[in-house]
């Protein structure tokens, strides 16, 4: 049995390879359907290497850590400070380094230390400083460029980073902006545990996104279906039995198949090479790091060829392949509803037991996936039997729309094979966004910012006073207003103070914007009173207490302590909610009251309203902040802030749609072309007959638009229902995004209409006489 089996499926094979033209250009179509899609399965199972290789040479690049250790300085000591920066929305990754010894570590991708005045780049940072829109970053990094920063430094191709030279770095180590190291590295990087929502978003966006992919593989398999099955017949003339006839059908798809591996290998190897040099929703990649599992890459080339021999056995199941002919243009049976049903019933009786269970840790992600896959079945389930239904019912009209319906009434269900994988993506993409959307406020926090008034803020460190940079500031172009202060500590210590409270110092306009002031004159001093959390203060606010600005604490042996006396005429004032949104309590000094020795251990920062019409204000606001001083930090302000893992879980849809799309479009372009290529005879004959090839050209929209249509009604009704039963499971209100299932099926739907204006070109040429020449 298994010898027959063999000897069938072999000669399968050699009937796609050695079967002429015909032969070849089916298994070409087949293999370029099924190249396309292992291709993009591949690049699935390469992406968790890629990004667990970004991790790790983000973790190898690791300097300041925050640990709070503080080193002394020796021969192989390094300090490093950090000069992140922003341009056009971009992050950019700048570090100042000055060696402290000879056996300083470098950084990785670094071979030598840039000197004072010079900078090593990344090759993206590179391009971006010499392109014409980088001349204001060039003013901001005026400093030489010696050299680019090897992969090793990189989390990816486009990677903004830099490094350059500095001294006079030992003053300002404070742990968090300036840090003094002896290696690269974290080595007891922080591990948080995952929510368990966003493993649920995980494994429905892996389901979502590769449920399509497989659906294009099983209709690419089957591929000039009609035109095979009628050399088929000729082999029962010659003597086979209709077993051996479908195994050598079957060889001829597993051949098809096996060309489409090679075939999908080279594509992979295409994609990862053009990856290298692309960024996706600001995610990019070395093309290296692309590199699939060994034991997914095995999967994925033994599951193709198998689907690829069931599904043609399943296939021609209801076709009879007779010596004289293949029975398929008679009438078929209805296809029955029933057996349909029950994958999308099944797919909700499995996530049914998980409503309100997507916060539970114990959660059970076997459920979730069978559930979701079930039901994206059973949208490739429905769609034959809901197009079969609706155009049995169509009739009259125009010329071309009657060649559409009655053609989709011969052939209803390669009408729905090729649009199946367009609804299931659909389907999983609107499920997915309901998701998203009914989930996103839990992952989403109110920075209480007051953007109404500020829109930038600066915080002014080491060297630079708050004066001069104010007045920097409100020269710069676009800036509107600057409202300033000095903060820090306050305590009844010098060394650990028990009692503490904050001091703000600013003139009466920047005060006022902190608590409620009955008057004020400069001079004044202010109590606050209040404000949420503070105790202490009214404590401390009592006449002739002797307290100290800028408290040491153990091991810090700075004794930069300012004493400072209440005075007798201390004010009190109400605490308001400032404009970062919270209750500022403590002393607030106006600039005559406060001791001038406790300014430099204050830190300074400037609110800045900006004129958003102004071009690129925010860099000339980061420009003047930079040349004010290397600890001069400007940042954007923003009302909400979003979970870093939930935003990339988005961004990793949107990449996964992005490439699934494509996907969409050249799958079925390959289709669309194969359909026509069987019905060269039949365009010809009716154009020799008189029918206009603009009455065909639009029987072939109508034969698409209807499918479509169709699936994308079918795959939202699925999508909503998936969507609405997650949002169960989560606890989570059930809300419909509208406008991402508008954006949803209006992609989808231009998709199909780009396939069509590109299948217009041959569909012309196939329109021919000549094309009813045979030999």
């Amino acid at each position: 049995m298994r010898g027959r089996w063999a000897r069938d499926l072999a000669m399968g094979v050699r009937f796609a390879f050695a079967g002429g033209r015909e032969g070849w250009t089916r298994a070409l179509l087949t293999a370029v359907g099924v190249g396309l899609g292992v291709a993009l399965l591949l690049l699935t199972t390469a992406i968790p290497s890629a990004l667990q290789a970004r991790d790790e040479r983000g973790n190898a690049r690791t300097d300041i850590t925050y640990s709070g250790e503080k080193l002394p300085k020796g021969k192989d000591t390094l300090l490093v400070a950090d000069v992140d920066t922003k341009f056009h929305g971009e992050d950019i990754r700048g570090r100042v380094l000055e060696p402290e010894g000879p056996d300083a570590p470098t950084p990785p991708g670094v071979e030598k230390f840039p000197a004072v005045g010079e900078m090593l780049v990344s090759p993206a940072l590179k391009r971006v400083l010499e392109s014409d829109d980088g001349k204001l970053l060039r003013e901001r990094l005026p400093d030489r460029i010696v050299g680019t920063i090897g992969h090793g430094g990189l989390i990816g191709s486009a990677d903004l980073a830099f490094v350059r030279g500095g001294e006079g770095l030992a003053k300002h180590v404070d742990g968090s902006y300036v840090e003094r190291i002896k290696q690269y590295g974290d080595p007891n990087p922080y591990s948080d545990p995952m929510d368990p929502v966003l493993v649920l978003l995980i494994l429905v966006v892996l389901v979502a996104l590769l449920m399509p992919v497989a659906v294009f593989i099983a209709a690419a398999v089957r591929f000039g279906g009609e035109r095979r099955d009628r050399r088929l017949a000729a082999l029962r003339l010659v003597g086979s039995d209709s077993r051996m006839t479908r195994r050598i059908a079957a060889g001829e798809a597993l051949a098809g198949s096996l060309l489409g591996l090679v075939f999908g290998t080279a594509f992979f190897l295409m994609e990862r090479q053009f990856a290298g040099s692309v960024e996706v929703f600001r995610l990019s990649v070395f093309p290296e790091d692309l590199n699939p599992s060994p034991a997914l890459v095995l999967l994925v080339a033994v599951a193709v060829p198998a689907a690829a021999v069931l599904v043609t056995l399943l296939a021609l199941r209801g076709v009879v392949i007779e010596p004289l002919g293949v029975v398929r243009t008679a009438k078929p049976a209805r296809r029955r509803l029933w057996w349909r049903l029950l994958l999308p019933v099944g797919g909700l009786a499995m996530l049914a037991p998980m409503i309100g269970q997507g916060n539970d840790e114990e959660f059970n992600e076997y459920l979730v996936i069978g559930g979701v896959m079930l039901l994206l079945v059973g949208v490739t389930a429905l769609l034959p039997w809901v197009v079969e239904t609706v155009v049995a019912r169509l009739g009259g009209g125009s010329v071309s729309w009657q060649l559409a319906v009655r053609r989709l009434q011969l052939s209803s269900g390669t009408a729905a094979r090729l649009v199946n994988g367009v609804a299931v993506a659909v389907a999983g993409a609107i499920a997915l966004q309901m998701l998203f959307s009914g989930t996103e406020n839990a992952y989403t926090a109110d920075t209480g910012f007051d953007v109404s008034k500020a829109q930038m803020e600066v915080s002014v460190a080491g060297d630079t006073e708050l004066a001069t940079a104010v007045e920097r500031l409100r020269e710069t172009e676009g800036v509107r207003q600057v409202i300033a202060n000095h903060i820090g500590d306050l305590g009844d210590k010098r060394l650990d103070p028990e009692r503490t409270s904050t001091v703000t110092v600013g003139d009466c306009a920047a005060l006022r914007e902190v608590a409620d002031l009955p008057s004020c004159e400069d001079g004044d001093v202010f109590a606050v009173r209040g404000a949420e959390y503070d105790t202490d203060t009214p404590k401390l606010a009592v006449p002739g207490t002797k307290l100290y600005i800028d408290p040491s604490y153990e091991g810090d042996t700075r004794g930069k302590e300012v004493v400072w006396q209440v005075p007798e005429d201390i004010r009190q004032a109400e605490s308001l909610k400032d404009l970062t949104g919270s209750e500022r309590g403590g002393f607030l000094f106006t600039p005559k009251a406060a001791p001038e020795a406790a300014l430099p251990a204050l830190l300074g920062r400037a609110y800045i309203a900006l004129d958003e019409s102004v071009p690129d204000v925010r860099e000339h606001v980061r420009n003047t902040a930079a040349a004010l001083g290397p600890f001069v930090y400007p940042s954007d302000w923003s009302a909400t802030k979003q979970s870093d893992r939930f935003a990339s879980i988005r961004t990793g849809l949107f990449v996964g749609a992005v490439c699934v799309l494509v996907l969409i479009g050249a799958s079925l372009l390959v289709s669309q072309l194969e359909q026509l290529r069987e019905r060269k005879k039949l365009l010809s004959a009716l154009v020799a007959f008189g029918t206009r090839r603009r009455t065909l050209s639009l029987s072939v929209l109508w034969q698409t638009a209807i499918p479509i249509t169709l699936g994308l009604a079918l795959a939202s009704t699925v999508g909503l229902t998936l969507g609405a039963v997650l949002l169960k499971m989560t606890n989570t209100a059930i809300r419909v995004d509208w406008a991402s299932l508008l954006s949803m099926t209006g992609a989808a739907a231009g998709v199909v209409l780009a396939v069509t204006l590109l299948s217009l070109p041959p569909l012309l040429r196939l329109m021919r006489p000549d094309g009813l020449r045979t030999e």
